[in-house]
């Protein structure tokens, strides 16, 4: 088995931290409901044997005692079904509230720093996670720890019963049930494991093809790739059909191994009690009720089965999203600068996480507050990761960094299926009215918003759809204008804009970065020329800074991409 048990540790951990009470409740409310069946069908046995044996003569029929068999069955009878009724309320509602605390603590750190790039890489693979894997763990404490312990308490209970027949019964039955009822699980997970990661593959791989078939039809159809793509959906959902066929094949042997040992204990515990009754060592009542035990032993076992089969689906699940929980909180790695000081780095290095190369390495530069820099290098030099450093999703692995409070500005605006209002709202949520406006007339898109049908409350669609692309990044610099931060980053502002609708984003944007310090990662001359001060990156590296009335200043611009 590739995952380990290991990885359930610290969903573990998360489930005893959120509801521990809850959890043990329930896990006793379920042995109580299983030991309280054995019990009862055990006694009834016991009851219905010594019964019959007692009618065949008048002075034991007088004699014998039926009251307390009855009041005993009957407390065992009305016992199991509150027991029941309890452990089913206990076990779900913890459970509920468990995995509604995990879908919080997952969502909570996907929105952290750094969250937006990995979204953005493996979004169809990060919902499946949120969805699919959470609801794997769904069974973790219903169908593999409860019935476990259950099944354990359940042999010890057992053994003790039986041993009190005679200790070799009671010894064999539970070594027996712990070694077949424990060890059939425990090779059926080991099986099933293997098909059960080729399952979520295929699911995974089902539900990101319908998407790509459904979202680009219109692309697939004009490139001539629909009817493959639709076969790659079926290709997928065959894998699937066939993990399926596996795991239903494993499940089968597992209900049989589980009859063949009940079957084989039962034959063993009747060759057992027969045995001593012949010697006289116990009664016909006390070898039925030694018999029944052991036959209703069996029974908590084979309630693994199906945790048995959806083992290795649920270690996945949780090491993919315990890793999630035991990563450390991204915080930020550097401290607050100076008064009058945007941001100051002494001999930075940084890397991006699992990364083997730096992705900065040896910055060393100064931005004062209400100064504008222009990072300017070619595709890959370092110009994204000199951005993520400074809005603190990048940590800093050596050297010094003191940072104000800034705001990035990514080369793609994201927006919402939401109004325009609420779009606006996520950069500050007690924006009043005034200010929205404000900041859509800042960013030239008040009139074109006030002349639409419901004005700022008009709804766009998924990704902004309803506004082009100039306007979608006049929308995304009035949100940047409401954040206020003090450190503006800018990466690319007026990529894909026509001519026209880039240079009066840049002249508005440099109106309004009066009083805020602003980095802007470029390679067109239209955005570097607000700048007072140019940096040169390559490999990761600062090469070069320059000042505006310097030749270098100069130099750097000419070798940008013109308007």
């Amino acid at each position: 088995m590739n995952t380990r048990l290991g990885d359930l540790k610290p969903v573990v951990y998360l489930f005893i931290a959120e509801r521990r009470r809850g959890l043990l409740i329930g896990a006793l409310m379920s042995a109580l409901t299983v030991l309280a069946g054995i019990a009862l069908l055990g006694l009834s046995g016991w009851f219905i044997t010594a019964a019959s044996i007692a009618g065949l003569s008048i002075a034991t029929a007088v004699t014998f005692d039926v009251f307390a068999p009855s009041a005993g069955i009957r407390l065992l009878a009305i016992g199991r079904t509150f027991s029941r009724y309890g452990e089913r309320m206990t076990t779900h509602d913890a459970t509920l509230s468990v995995l509604a605390a995990l879908r919080e603590r997952l969502f909570s750190g996907w929105a952290k720093d750094g969250a937006a790039r990995d979204l953005a890489a493996r979004p169809s693979k990060l919902l499946f996670r949120l969805t699919a894997d959470i609801d794997a763990l769904d069974g973790l404490y219903l169908r593999v720890l409860v019935p476990a312990a259950v099944a354990i308490c359940t042999a010890i209970a057992a053994s003790v019963a039986l041993g009190m027949i005679h200790p070799l019964i009671g010894a064999a039955t539970g070594l027996i049930l712990l070694l077949a009822g424990l060890g059939i699980p425990y090779l059926a997970g080991r099986a099933a494991a293997k098909s059960a990661r080729r399952r979520m593959h295929g699911v995974e791989a089902v539900r990101g093809r319908v998407i790509d078939l459904v979202s680009g039809q219109t692309d697939l159809l004009m490139a001539g790739r629909l009817d493959a793509q639709s076969a790659a959906v079926v290709t997928a959902d065959a894998y699937i059909s066939a993990a399926d066929d596996r795991l239903n094949r494993i499940e089968t042997a597992v209900t049989f191994g589980f009859g063949l040992t009940s079957s084989l204990l039962l034959a063993g515990s009747l060759l057992a009690v027969a045995t001593l009754a012949g010697t006289g060592s116990i009664g016909a009542p006390v070898a039925a009720l030694g018999l029944l035990v052991a036959f209703a032993a069996i029974e908590p076992f084979a309630a693994l089965r199906r945790g048995a089969i959806e083992l290795g689906r649920t270690l996945i699940a949780a090491r993919r999203v315990g890793a999630r929980l035991t990563a450390a909180d991204r915080t930020t790695g550097h401290g607050a600068p100076e008064t009058g000081i945007a941001f100051a780095l002494t001999d930075v290095a940084s890397a991006h996480d699992e990364a083997e190369k730096l992705a900065l390495c040896k910055l060393t530069i100064t931005l004062k507050a209400g100064e504008t820099l222009a990072l300017i290098g070619s595709s890959g030099a370092g110009k994204s990761s000199f951005l993520a450093l400074l809005a603190g999703e990048l940590q800093p692995q050596d050297g010094s960094a003191v940072i104000t409070d800034s705001t990035l500005l990514t080369q793609h605006t994201e927006l919402f299926a939401d109004s325009i209002r609420g779009n606006l709202l996520i950069a500050d949520p007690s924006a009043s009215e005034a200010q929205l406006r404000d900041a859509l007339e800042a960013a030239g898109l008040l009139t074109t918003i006030d002349a639409l049908p419901q004005g700022l409350d008009t709804k766009l669609g998924e990704g902004g759809l309803g506004l082009s692309g100039g306007q979608s990044r006049r929308l995304a610099l009035a949100r940047l204008f409401l954040r206020n931060a003090s450190l503006w980053l800018l990466d690319e502002p007026t990529e894909g804009l026509d001519g026209e609708t880039a240079r009066d984003v840049i002249s508005r944007l440099a109106e309004k970065a009066s009083g805020h310090a602003v980095v802007i990662a470029s390679h067109i001359r239209r955005e570097a020329a607000i700048a007072d001060i140019i940096a040169v990156i390559a490999d990761g590296c600062i090469v070069e800074i320059s000042r505006r009335g310097e030749a270098a200043f100069e130099k750097a611009l000419n070798r940008l991409r013109p308007d």
